[in-house]
């Protein structure tokens, strides 16, 4: 993709997200075009919920190891203001953002920018996750990845809770999560 000037020389911005569950590869993909972008020395401000620490306390960083430099934030509006002068802003885990993310989203595309966003999509009970509805519904390019079932092989849209305890939010990996189908999501182990 590539910032197109409207009839007036001025850039339009849009909204990227990428979405999908739990080890399906929504950050290892945002890092791949933000590394990209960089390549084409377009300036990049990337961001994470400050509460996102399972990796590294500044970067964000696939299952796969792969890492890029971030910035936590505790809200959304903090997006608005450390994203000045810039072509490109990237998110992840957008799931875990304020209500104001879809809006602080819309407002950087006003602004000739290119957003990229990664989240999960369904909660571990397959149910919409936070602000990623909303996102979804004001992008203008969508990717859906899957991950492979862990049960019978086949796609995986679900992160599966292996334990009953805690509410919607409860950050862990492999040792908490795993991919499951719609079919094999519902059978209890």
């Amino acid at each position: 993709m590539f910032i197109e000037p409207n009839l007036k020389g001025e850039r339009r911005g849009w909204i990227e997200v990428i979405c999908g569950s739990m080890f399906s590869g929504k950050t290892e993909e945002l890092i791949r075009r933000l590394k990209r972008v960089k390549i084409a020395n377009l300036k990049v401000e990337i961001f994470k919920p400050a509460i996102d620490t399972r990796y590294d306390e500044t970067k964000i960083v696939s299952h796969d190891t792969n890492a890029i430099i971030s910035t936590p934030v505790e809200s959304s509006q903090s997006i608005l203001l450390l994203a000045q002068d810039v072509d490109v802003v990237g998110i992840d885990e957008a799931q875990f953002f304020d209500s104001e993310i879809a809006d602080v989203c819309e407002q950087l595309a006003l602004r000739g920018i290119r957003v990229i966003v990664a989240g999960l999509d369904m909660d571990y009970m397959g149910k919409p996750f936070g602000q990623m509805p909303n996102l979804l519904s004001i992008a203008d390019y969508i990717t859906k990845l899957h991950a492979i079932c862990m049960k019978c092989g086949n796609i995986a849209n679900i992160s599966y809770r292996k334990i009953a305890t805690g509410g919607q939010v409860l950050l862990g990996e492999k040792d908490i999560y795993e991919p499951r189908c719609r079919h094999c999501a519902q059978l209890k182990d």
